[in-house]
């Protein structure tokens, strides 16, 4: 199946000012209300649905024996014809 990109968006922010962006999801999400992308011109808007798939992931790409690059990725993600379903245990972030 293709991947459509509605929206993508990479820039060097602060603790702080990722903190915010994510407080600012996590408040729309607990809300049960949209959640509105934008940069300049560009926006899109997503409703997730009450129960998607949240995945998290930890890499770390580069050559075993040197430098490399590590990543935190948060995803959620939803049927657009579904509700989306159950994980498989409990996830904790700490």
């Amino acid at each position: 199946m293709p991947e459509e990109v509605l929206f993508e968006s990479e820039s060097r922010r602060t603790r702080g000012d990722i903190a915010a962006y994510l407080r600012a999801v996590a408040d729309s999400l607990e809300s049960g209300n949209a959640i509105t992308l934008k940069q300049g011109e560009r926006s899109v808007t997503m409703d997730p649905p009450t129960r998607p798939t949240f995945e998290v992931k930890a890499e770390r790409e580069g050559p075993v024996d040197g430098p490399g690059e590590r990543s935190v990725e948060f995803e959620l993600e939803w049927d657009e014809e579904s509700e989306g379903g159950d994980g498989d245990g409990e996830l904790e972030i700490e």
